[in-house]
């Protein structure tokens, strides 16, 4: 098996794995705080024990300021995953999923915004396709705008965990030097006294299952995907890995069909591929005047592995 297919089947597990997400979200029973509170705690332990384990920890790489973005960054990414779970509770996993998925759309945004990157008028049509789909694919009518109700909320609660995940995105990627498996143990670690004050204990007295699936949600999606997918960065082009970002939704929309029965109607489904091409184009996009870059010592897998940031797919 060469790198490029050992890569691509990493990624899509990885990918595979992040559209069970929502169904151990929802099995679990607990409330969003909670649920993330628990990704955040067993999620340390399994980064934790395997950056313990590859001995990184001697080598970290980080420096106040880096440090100090890591935990910047995790602040937002975990909100991120409280808004996103909510949006579950009050849209489906679906919808939820789909219109979480413009967070590409706003790290080119915000990126213009905050740090004068260029912006040009061809990303800035396809941005507008995205969100035309977007409106298809919420679903929302007039009469939501005027009696309010949990379903406009939830659209609300996943596009503000997208914008709080752009905002991640755009930190991470000012972070060299370091390898994204310690950035996201950063990340996760953050999380544990960040969430502590809103968990609520008395709430956790379910059954063996519940914990189960909590235990899933940080060692599955937090442990094993992270690593899963850090290892595949190292060794895929941008352009796949683009590409197996949208298998994670796809994946979604399989689970909530299957184990809840439900699916986005006709109209919505017209908005899904308008929100994938927009996607694709924006995130492959190529600046006109960029040189072509030296090929160093940078430049090699070992490199990657230790740059990477977080791709708009991961949840």
């Amino acid at each position: 098996m060469t790198p490029e297919h050992k890569g691509t089947a990493q990624l899509t597990t990885a990918m595979m794995l992040s559209g069970t997400l929502g169904v151990f979200v929802v099995e679990s029973g607990a409330s969003p705080f909670d649920v993330v509170f628990f990704r955040v705690l067993f999620g340390a332990l399994a980064l934790g024990g395997y950056v313990l384990a590859r001995g990184w920890l001697r080598d970290h790489g980080f420096t106040p300021r880096t440090l100090g973005l890591a935990v910047l960054g995790g602040v937002f990414i975990v909100f991120n995953w409280v808004l996103l779970f909510q949006s579950y509770e009050n849209t489906s996993i679906s919808v939820a999923t789909v219109v979480y998925h413009t967070q590409p759309f706003y790290v080119v945004l915000l990126g213009a915004l905050l740090f004068r990157e260029r912006l040009t008028a061809a990303r800035v049509g396809w941005i507008a396709v995205a969100f035309a789909g977007l409106i298809l694919v919420s679903g929302v009518t007039p009469a939501d705008f005027t009696g309010g109700g949990a379903y406009l909320t939830g659209i609300g609660q996943a596009l503000l965990a997208a914008l709080l995940y752009g905002l991640s995105t755009l930190v991470t990627k000012r972070i060299t030097g370091v390898r994204p498996h310690l950035i996201a143990l950063v990340q996760v670690l953050v999380g544990i006294p960040l969430l502590l004050p809103f968990a609520d204990f008395g709430a956790m007295r379910g059954t063996g299952w519940d914990w189960g699936w909590l235990i899933g949600l940080g060692f599955i999606h937090t442990g094993v995907m992270y690593v899963l997918m850090y290892a595949a960065y190292a060794q895929l082009p941008t352009a796949k890995i683009a590409v197996l970002a949208f298998v994670y939704p796809a994946v979604a929309m399989v689970m909530d069909w299957a184990v809840y029965g439900h699916h986005i109607g006709l109209v919505q489904a017209l908005g899904v591929p308008l929100i994938v091409t927009a996607s694709l184009k924006v995130t492959l996009a190529r600046p006109r005047a960029a040189a072509p870059a030296p090929r160093t010592a940078g430049h090699g897998p070992e490199a990657a592995s230790r740059t990477a940031t977080p791709a708009a797919c991961e949840a």
